[in-house]
């Protein structure tokens, strides 16, 4: 089974990589069957039994998620955007869009509001079918720590009270109409101006989010000892009025100082758990003193951001205060 979970992850990411290219001739059932040495009916019936649907719907929702931005955010016209990603005309394009989003490619260029865009799916990850890593840490020189000052702006986000990790937050969000991963990362992704976003929409999680654990007397103790509620969002600009969908909270952070613990780059499958242990080993072991800080565990609303993208960074941004003397 796990082979065929990898051999799908294979075709996923080609997915995108063709539609970034804008190759639509390339981009079809019959030559990525091919690669991967399957027929169509074979591939078709183990990606429906995979990912929960149809090659082609995966594939038509994929090429929406990517023209949608182009739509948001460039001043093309709606035929060469149409023709960019696949469709026969622009009415082919309207209709499509239109069917999936409840409005016109025009009417949302003039609008653009929250919906649910199709993010790319991670069929094969090694850490959540319990495979562990698949070789050694290369290196442990990549760790910065530095403080930092954070200008005001504000955190779009969902919380769950009860949740203890990544895996189980998504775990009991997706028991929650409206509130599952899908949904929630499909409309993050959908919104403009985060403070985060790369341009991109390429990981499970899309791009421009963060997992965040907030200050909350009424949270569970995490690890360290602390209450917190843990949360999933993006930040944004802190002049931002935009719409707010109705199962998020949008919240004003004040400006503030935090310690950043950064490593850049790494091999997800053969690093993330050596990289964890390291970085939190930096966190647990670091040596205030003579600095003039510690951490803010105690104000509440105070928020931990934690950035997780193996082609960019494993990030921890954590809440300092002044220690009082």
């Amino acid at each position: 089974m796990f082979e065929w979970q990898r051999q799908i992850q294979q075709v996923v990411d080609e997915i995108d990589e063709e539609i970034k290219k804008q190759s639509n001739e390339d981009l079809t059932l019959a030559n990525l069957s091919k690669r991967s040495g399957y027929s169509e009916f074979y591939m078709t019936r183990k990606f429906k039994a995979i990912s929960g649907m149809s090659f082609r719907d995966y594939l038509r929702y994929r090429k929406l998620a990517f023209a949608l931005k182009e739509v948001r955010d460039s001043e093309k016209s709606m035929l060469e955007i149409a023709l960019n990603y696949g469709f026969s005309s622009h009415e082919a394009f309207t209709r499509s869009f239109k069917h999936t989003y409840g409005i016109t490619p025009s009417d949302y260029r003039k609008h653009p509001k929250p919906v649910v865009l199709r993010t790319k799916i991670n069929p094969f990850d090694r850490y959540f079918l319990g495979l562990g890593e698949i070789g050694m840490m290369k290196t442990t020189e990549d760790l910065k720590i530095y403080f930092v000052t954070i200008p005001a702006h504000k955190f779009l986000y969902i919380k769950n009270y009860e949740s203890n990790g990544y895996w189980d937050f998504w775990q009991k969000q997706n028991l929650i109409s409206g509130q599952d991963q899908a949904t929630i990362c499909g409309l993050l992704d959908s919104i403009k101006g985060k403070l985060d976003d790369d341009g991109g929409s390429e990981t499970n999680s899309g791009s421009g989010q963060v997992m965040a654990y907030m200050n909350d007397p009424k949270g569970r103790l995490c690890d360290w000892g602390f209450p917190r509620t843990e949360c999933y969002g993006v930040r944004l600009p802190a002049d931002y009025h935009g719409e707010v969908p109705p199962q998020m909270i949008l919240t004003e952070i004040p400006e503030g100082e935090y310690l950043v613990f950064e490593h850049g780059p790494f091999n997800y499958e053969q690093e993330n758990r050596s990289i964890e242990e390291q970085v939190e080993k930096a966190m647990a072991e670091f040596d205030f003193s003579e600095t003039g800080y510690c951490y803010d565990t105690t104000t509440p609303g105070r928020i931990l951001y934690f950035y997780f993208n193996p082609e960019q960074t494993w990030k921890y941004i954590r809440p300092v205060r002044k220690v009082l003397e």
